[in-house]
């Protein structure tokens, strides 16, 4: 078994879920299965972009951002539901439990997709046995499907698992890369977007190869460390590892919504920020972590928008603290004409043991009232570990990610079912 991997190398699975929101609802109504769905939002509430289609959907042209009327123009008997984020995000924790049981080393990249360092998982099979082994189990435990991509690398490994959709199994080696990568359009190589491509076309690439084969100075004057990074990827190097933490590397949490209607009352424009400042501050305690800047963004009915922001002296995290700043950030750019979407976000965050307030008179007061019950929970955690005194978001969050573990039953028939259940 150890002949078939690498003494040097590595082994990367890129594991990517197929048409994932669409295949959950699947999952959680079979009456929905071999027809054409699509998840989107209220058109009424200026939502109605495709946020996703099944493969069903798609064979009528139905694609990802697409307007509703033109889907349901392209598709007449196209079925439109509402996402549901708890659905998938309860699927998406059932997915990496999955993963996480044939290596240590799993990077989620999204809510549905993320790479693996198989190189010590032999004990399982050969490569192409644990990408299969994944791949039924996800399918039976959780009733979804997926593409694995096999590769050394990352970059490799997620073209790899583009090639062949839905419940595809693909190895892409580096020694394939003249024969398989090389043709594609260079637009179709990942990490190069609409601008980069329109970029590199304008210097008379048009395909991976002749991308890889490129003038270094050339790429890298006009694209700068990113070209040169990108000419190594299409010649299929890759040094990155497959970080667990890189998840966690995050420098802002924010919360945005479009409104149903235009506002231009005041009062309800701020009755819409203390509720993005109560979700951000959730996450933000979920996070374990405080910001020390704060951000708006509005945008009008004309579509125009601005985004204004300012460092904050002290670390903050509550609701008051984060409608406080937010707010008078909001007057001081509100034009006073109608709004269609708000935003807040926390900027500059700083991990829970290393936040330092710098209190004014109001916090001080505050925190003086509350000082022994700070030194009682500090001496609790100094004897039985940090994490036994914790904020009930934290508390509650962990509690939902085991009430969500995938067990060994379907996902439709057991957890959704009970969700379905509880709502009711």
């Amino acid at each position: 078994m150890n002949s078939m991997y690498p003494k040097a190398g590595r082994v990367i699975l890129h594991v990517d879920m197929n048409s994932f929101y669409a295949s959950v609802e699947m999952a959680y109504d079979p009456t929905l299965k071999g027809k054409p769905i699509a998840i989107a939002g209220n058109p009424e509430e200026r939502r109605g972009i495709i946020v996703t289609c099944s493969y069903e959907a798609r064979r009528f042209g139905v694609k990802t951002t697409m307007p509703l009327w033109e889907a349901k123009r392209l598709c007449p008997q196209l079925i439109i539901l509402r996402p549901n984020f708890e659905r998938y995000r309860a699927a998406s924790i059932g997915m990496f439990e999955v993963l996480n049981h044939y290596s240590d080393l799993v990077e989620p990249v999204s809510i549905d997709e993320g790479y693996m360092d198989i190189t010590a998982s032999d004990q399982f099979g050969t490569p192409i046995e644990v990408a299969s082994i994944i791949q039924n189990r996800i399918k039976e435990q959780l009733d979804l499907p997926c593409s694995i991509g096999i590769a050394p690398n990352k970059f490799l490994a997620k073209m790899a698992s583009d090639m062949k959709k839905p419940l595809g199994i693909t190895i892409l080696r580096k020694r394939d890369v003249p024969s398989k990568l090389w043709p594609l359009p260079v637009k179709e190589m990942h990490g190069v977007g609409q601008k980069t491509s329109e970029k590199l076309e304008s210097m008379r690439i048009y395909t991976i190869g002749d991308l890889a084969k490129a003038d270094t100075f050339m790429i890298k004057s006009t694209l700068g460390i990113n070209g040169e990074r990108l000419k190594d990827r299409a010649n299929g190097i890759d040094s990155r590892p497959v970080d667990p933490e890189a998840a966690e590397e995050f420098k802002s949490i924010g919360n945005s919504t479009t409104l149903p209607r235009d506002i231009s009352k005041q009062k309800e424009l701020f009755e819409v920020l203390n509720h993005l400042a109560f979700k951000v501050s959730t996450r933000l305690k979920r996070k374990k972590v405080y910001a020390t800047g704060i951000s708006v963004m509005i945008r009008y009915k004309n579509r125009h928008t601005i985004t204004r922001s300012k460092k904050i002296g002290f670390a903050i995290q509550s609701v008051e603290e984060i409608y406080n700043q937010a707010q008078p950030l909001f007057m001081k750019h509100w034009s006073g004409d109608a709004v269609r979407l708000l935003g807040i976000t926390g900027t500059d965050l700083v991990e829970k043991g290393q936040a330092v307030k710098q209190l004014d008179l109001f916090h001080y007061e505050e925190d003086a009232k509350k000082e022994p019950l700070y030194q009682t929970i500090e001496s609790l955690r100094k004897k039985y570990g940090s994490s036994i005194v914790d904020h009930a978001a934290s508390l509650e969050a962990i509690q939902k990610k085991k009430a969500n573990i995938g067990t060994s039953t379907s996902f439709n028939k057991d957890f959704l079912q009970r969700l379905k259940k509880e709502k009711e």
